[in-house]
Order: structure tokens, then sequence, then C-alpha cells
């Protein structure tokens, strides 16, 4: 195996990407996208309108299952450390037709993420400063802030990876100093004790299942937050030893947003006035914040979550640029040729990262005026994403059953591995990905058309849009591209001995 190319020639790639990125880098990409702070800002407000304090209890419940997903993910990071990790690690665990699926419906899910991760621009800017308010309407207002983010980090991901890794990962330093900064003065302040998380506060009255009817949908908001852990091994091209440091920082990105989201959440509940505060409701934890630690201190930890809304999106684009990239190179994409060209100058693909640039921003202004629809859409995407995500652990599961995993290993290379855990925690995280991906999709009315006007379409969006997605891709795939895929010459490596098999 070559020192400098971390064997990606036995995966049928020459070294194009520039390899710069240390252990902190990668971690950091990984936290950055799962982002802490733009996550639990961005959407307190749904979990505890749905559920009340006691939601509190689905952020501890979606990390158990996450873990299960992200200790897979770590194996597959040590033995396969190429862009795009769940397009090639799909393609390598079942077919090119299953990866295909993966990677579509990781790339239009990331693409959708961008636009989506942008609007929270608006739930906080303008709470620190008027000016920030351009417009009277606060969906066109969200469109412009969301447009001028997406500009800078479409420009940075452009200029190359060096720039991109710096930015975000001073961006994560600030995030976690003043995440744990945060947790320190709230927990100054509590008023209650911890036993406010068994509160209900009688959310569950209007719903048939009672409070685990409310309490399923209030964890969606844990649920659009803890993923994207895999974007540490996404970067794999361009990391150094990412065989050894892209599993560590996998599984520290989880564990560490994990704990970080988990206090400020706990402490925030225990610490806010009056816990029976309306505002709280639709103001989250701005609300929150502002109101135990006053305006001054409360809008310096703003400025902080303006931060990391930055770079999670710097770091979401970044992870849609690679797929691109990747599944581009082996010629899975339209214009694959120009898709997965590497610029001779920023050694980074300048192209993938206009388009998902442009197609996030189209996002933004197509639903400037129909608020509920871009709802369904945000959700749809994160729906995506878990269905990516069970395109990786369905077939590495069936690899397992058939004693097919874990791969031969190169000599002298050390690996992850669960050993004899790997079985049932992969069964257990095809369990929870799949139970997921249904509480997602459920047709609820307060979820995906919670205000009028009412229209059927509107409430199964999510089972029709990624139905459609999933069908009109794949028929794309099937009729047009699936004949012609195959690693572009310009993008094959040059040693025939070293390549594996890779349809």
């Amino acid at each position: 195996m070559s020192q400098t190319d971390d064997g990606l020639a036995g995966f049928g790639y020459k070294q194009e990407l520039e390899r710069t990125l240390g252990n902190f880098h990668t971690f950091a990409a990984g936290i950055s996208y799962i982002s802490i702070l733009t996550g639990t800002f961005q959407l307190f407000y749904f979990g505890f309108s749905f559920g009340g304090p006691a939601y509190w209890w689905s952020w501890p419940l979606v990390f158990a299952g996450q873990l299960m997903v992200a200790l897979s993910f770590a194996e597959l990071a040590a033995h396969y450390p190429v862009a795009g990790s769940i397009y090639n690690w799909s393609k390598r665990l079942g077919s090119q037709h299953v990866a295909w699926l993966a990677g579509w419906m990781m790339l239009t899910a990331s693409i959708v993420t961008i636009a989506s991760v942008a609007l929270a621009y608006q739930i906080t800017l303008p709470q620190i400063l008027d000016f920030f308010q351009f417009a009277e309407d606060p969906a066109v207002n969200a469109v412009i802030l969301g447009t001028a983010l997406i500009v800078f980090t479409t420009v940075v991901n452009a200029w190359g990876v060096q720039l991109m890794a710096r930015i975000n990962s001073a961006g994560v330093f600030i995030e976690l100093i003043a995440a744990v900064l945060l947790i320190v003065l709230l927990a100054a302040n509590i008023t209650r004790g911890p036993e406010v998380v068994m509160e209900t506060q009688d959310t569950g009255a209007g719903h048939s299942m009672g409070y685990l009817g409310a309490f399923l949908v209030a964890s969606l908001a844990s649920t659009y937050v803890m993923y994207g852990f895999d974007t540490a091994s996404s970067l794999g091209e361009e990391s150094h030893n990412p065989r050894r440091n892209a599993p560590k920082a996998i599984l520290r990105a989880l564990i560490a947003s994990f704990v970080i989201g988990g206090l400020i959440l706990l402490f925030a509940l225990m610490a806010v006035g009056d816990i029976n505060n309306p505002e709280i409701a639709t103001g989250g934890l701005q609300f929150i914040v502002l109101d135990v630690l006053g305006s001054t201190v409360g809008k310096v930890f703003l400025v902080t979550v303006v931060i990391a809304i930055t770079v999670c999106n710097l770091a979401v684009q970044s992870a849609a640029i690679r797929m691109m990239f990747a599944m581009a190179r082996d010629n899975a994409l339209p214009a694959g040729s120009k898709l997965a060209r590497i610029s001779p100058k920023t050694k980074t693909p300048v192209i993938p990262a206009v388009v998902t640039g442009v197609l996030a921003v189209v996002i933004l202004v197509v639903n400037v005026g129909q608020p509920q629809i871009f709802t369904v859409i945000t959700s749809i995407g994160i729906i995506m994403i878990y269905i990516a995500y069970l395109l990786v652990t369905v077939p590495m599961l069936v690899k397992r059953f058939r004693g097919q995993w874990p791969p031969p290993e190169t000599p002298g290379v050390k690996y992850f591995s669960l050993g004899k855990l790997g079985l049932p925690v992969n069964i257990l995280g095809v369990l929870w990905g799949a139970g997921i991906v249904v509480n997602l999709a459920w047709p609820r009315r307060e979820v995906y058309n919670a205000t009028e006007p009412y229209h059927w379409y509107l409430e199964w969006g999510a089972v029709l849009f990624v139905g459609g997605v999933a069908v009109v891709g794949f028929a794309y795939y099937w009729f047009r591209l699936r004949h012609h895929t195959g690693i572009l010459d310009d993008h094959r490596a040059t040693d025939p001995e070293k390549q594996e098999e890779t349809a």
C-alpha cells in the first residue's frame, strides 16, 4: 500500500485530491455537520412544543440508535477510506445499482440540507441586530440571508480544501468553547431540579396514542440533528492516515455532540425562569438564553450560534461536493467528466461546488412563498439521508450473515473492528434505521401540514416525494446511465495490478 494514497489505487482510483487534512480537521468536519448549536437552537422549540420538557429523553434515545450506525460506519471507514463514503461503501457491500440509489438519495438530501441549514440565519441574526431584517416578510428575508451564506460557503469550498478546513476547524473550536461556557452559565442559573425532564405538560392529551404519540413527534427534533457524522470519512482522500483517523473522528463527533447537546438542553430546561411560558414553544433556546443570561450576554452566545450555522453549512456542502465528485468519476451522473474535473490550481472539484450552491439557492427561491412545502422538502431530505444509511447497513448485515465481512485485511494495517459485537450492533443499527424512517415519513398533519390550507398531498408529502425521488432517479439510472457507468479513464489508477473490481 502506498504511503501517499492509503490504498486508493486498490479501489481503482488515482490520487487527485490533495491530502492535507489532519485528525482534528476530520473530527471538525463531522461535528460541524451535526452542529449542536445549529440543531438545538433551530429545533428546540419544535420538540418542546410537541413533547414538553420530557422531550429531552429523545436525545439519549436517538444517540443510542445512531451510535449503532456510527460503529458500523467506523469499520467501513477503516476499510474503505474513499470520497463519497456512503456511495462507495454501498457499492462494495452491495451492487452498483444499490450504490447509485444510496448516492442519489444522499446527494439530493445534502443539497436540500444546504438550503434548510441556511434558513437558520433567519432564526438568529435578526435577534442580534435589526439590521439583518432586510425584508418585512420573514420568509423573504430568510431567503436573502440564506443565499448570502450559500454564496460564501460555495466560494470557500471552491477555493480549496485547506481554506475550508481552516475556517471549519476555527468555527468548531469557537463553537465547542461557546457550548461549554453556555453549559456552565446555564448550570449556574438553574431554578429547578433535573426532575423537570419528567414533565409532559399534558402534550399527549390530543393524541390517540397518548404521550407516546406526542413523544414520537417531538423526537423528530433530535432525529433532525444527530446525523452527518459520516462526513469525517467522506474526506478520506484528502486526509492523512484516514484508516486510523476517520473511525475515531466519526465516533468522537457523535459522542461529543451527544454529551454537549444533552447538557445544553437539560440545563436550559432547569434554568429558564418559567417553564410554562408559552414563548418557549415559539422562541426556543434563543428565548431561554436571553431570558436566563440577559440581552447582552445572550446576544454574544447568539453570535456563536451564527458561527456554528456557518461552518455547519460549509461542512454539509463539502460532503455534497465529495459525493457528487465520487459518483461523477464513476460516470454515474450526467456530464460526469465535467463534474469530476479537479481544478489544477485549487485541487478541488470546483464545478460540483458551484452546482450544489446554485441548486440550494434555487430550492430557497422556489419555496419562498410556500413555507409548508419547504417544511415537507426539508423533512424529506433528512428521510433520504436515513434511507441512504440503510442502503449501507443492510448490505453490510447481509455480508455478515454470509460470512463475507470483514473483508481480507492488508498486512501491516491496523483496522478498527467491532469483533463479535459487529453482528448485534449491525442488527440494531438496521432496526433503528428502519424505525426512524417510518417515524419520519409517518403522515401527520402536525408535522407536514400544520397550518391552513390543509392538503392531503402535503400530509402524505414525505411518502409521495421520497418515493417519487427514488423512482424517477432510479428510472433515469436504469434506462440511461447504468450501461455507461465505470471509472472514467482520467480518474483510473495507472497500475492495473493494484486495482480491485469496481463494478
